[in-house]
């Protein structure tokens, strides 16, 4: 498309297989692509995790994307909220306002499950994926981030991924690793055979005690309203 950059940030809390993903989905649309690395971790707001760690971590991200527009030229920097950001703890929205970023698919009103719509009809082969969130947000409000710890949940949730499981999250409980796995799922992960290699996976992420959580996935599990 002419006059759009795709631009992914490929920070440490990001997962392992989105930027593949990301590239994927802009050479499918005939979009130019570059990856850009952020620096959060380098402020002392982000890293105490206070409960507003989104707010400092978009506002890097958004000083950086409309740095990029000013020397290319382009006009206006966009992000992708949906309708559902309405009903959820958003301190990043705050953060992408102040900034001036636009939310074109939030002013249409578009619905998770429309986007998905749309992907299909579009071709894009991750129009079904899980949703997926920060690595950040695997660890409880007051959590020191720290590199070692987003690299750890990251290996958990690749090890339980190799399994087979799709909707899941690690949570990060300093030894315990809290693992919340779709409702539907739960009673494949205490099979014997995969028991034993779910907590063997998790454990060589760098945890020493593995918990599954029986009430399952659920998004936004540690934020402030919930904890």
């Amino acid at each position: 498309a002419q006059g759009v950059l795709a631009v992914t940030d490929n920070s440490a809390s990001l997962e392992g297989t989105e930027l593949d993903e990301a590239r994927g989905v802009a050479e499918h649309l005939g979009v130019k692509h570059e990856v850009v690395e952020t620096h959060e971790m380098d402020r002392p707001e982000y890293r105490a995790n206070t409960g507003d760690r989104c707010y400092h971590c978009r506002t890097e991200l958004f000083e950086t994307l409309f740095d990029i527009a000013g020397k290319r030229g382009i006009d206006c920097v966009a992000y992708g909220a949906i309708a559902e950001d309405l009903g959820d703890y958003r301190p990043g929205m705050a953060a992408a306002k102040e900034q001036g970023a636009i939310a074109p698919l939030l002013d249409a009103r578009l619905t998770k499950q429309e986007l998905r719509e749309l992907a299909r009809l579009a071709g894009i082969q991750v129009s079904e994926k899980p949703a997926s969130a920060c690595l950040a947000s695997r660890l409880p409000i007051g959590t020191i981030v720290t590199p070692e710890r987003l690299t750890r949940v990251d290996r958990a949730e690749r090890a339980l991924k190799a399994l087979g499981f799709l909707q899941l999250r690690v949570r990060d409980h300093d030894d315990v690793a809290r693992v919340e796995l779709a409702p539907e799922e739960l009673a494949r992960a205490m099979e014997p055979e995969l028991r034993g290699k779910l907590v063997d996976g998790v454990r060589a992420a760098g945890f020493r005690y593995v918990a599954l959580d029986l009430e399952g996935y659920r998004t936004g599990s540690l934020n402030p309203a919930r904890s």
